[in-house]
């Protein structure tokens, strides 16, 4: 009768969760949590994703509470954000998506964390912004190197398309996803930019339209971190100076006697 209780108690969380709040909230808090699971990375330079993969990136996934009940049945839900990364350096508008997932086994229990993607490829964020893309299947996928342990990607993990990281006691750590399902919320994307359909393509191809000021920071935060590392700027010399010549005191002649 516990379990059952458990059980149902999880099954209105996560309802809860996936449940349409007031047009436009929901999606605001999203983008706001993301923007901090951002600046989480940002504080743990040497114990995050590293610069150079999210420089070389084609666009990152944030899902910033993603709520895990597990009982019999693994279940998971979580709503985020994927930008593209432009060819200028600069992070699109965020697309709206959800992720979900499920398994079999795993002790009563409820969990959040976060989650980020690194898509290394133009060809697997196409397939995630096109609509519905199931992680390990749709595209290979593998737990991510941390720090500035990038040679690791180049072993096992280097026909992997998509990079999964989760945060955990304040760092992010690499986390297989495989079998999770990523979709394009287009709901959400009516609700926040105000477009007709929602899909992935009238979001990113947005223009002259007013966008929420929320959207900023995200898009600053990402840019900071993907930015090249600026090179140390070169010793000069200081300028030698001659030293002056010597100063002779010549003594004066003797008065002449009148």
């Amino acid at each position: 009768m516990g379990k059952l209780r458990l059980a149902g108690a999880m099954t209105v969380l996560l309802l809860a969760v996936a449940s349409p709040a007031r047009a436009g909230d929901r999606e605001l808090k999203t983008v706001e949590s993301a923007t901090e699971a951002v600046r989480g990375l940002a504080a743990i330079p040497l114990k995050g994703i590293p610069q150079s993969l999210l420089q070389d990136a084609a666009g990152v996934a944030v899902i910033p509470h993603v709520v895990k009940a597990a009982l019999v049945v693994d279940r998971e839900f979580g709503r985020g954000v994927i930008l593209a990364h432009q060819p200028d350096g600069q992070w699109s508008n965020p697309v709206f998506v959800t992720l979900k997932g499920h398994g079999v086994g795993g002790e009563a229990g409820i969990e959040a964390t976060e989650l980020v993607l690194v898509f290394k490829t133009k060809k697997s964020l196409d397939r995630a912004l096109r609509g519905k893309l199931t992680l390990g299947s749709d595209v290979a996928v593998a737990a991510g190197p941390v720090g500035r342990d990038t040679e690791v990607a180049r072993d096992r993990r280097l026909k992997a398309e998509v990079f999964s990281y989760s945060r955990s006691r304040g760092l992010f750590v690499g986390v297989s996803l495989e079998g999770n399902k990523l979709h394009v919320d287009e709901g959400a994307n009516e609700d926040f930019y105000h477009v007709r359909g929602g899909r992935a393509a009238d979001v990113l191809g947005l223009t002259g339209v007013p966008i929420p000021a929320a959207v900023l920071p995200l898009q600053e935060q990402l840019t900071r971190l993907s930015m090249p590392s600026a090179p140390p700027a070169p010793v000069v010399p200081a300028p030698v100076v001659p030293a002056p010549p010597p100063v002779i005191l010549v003594p004066a002649p003797p008065p002449i006697p009148r």
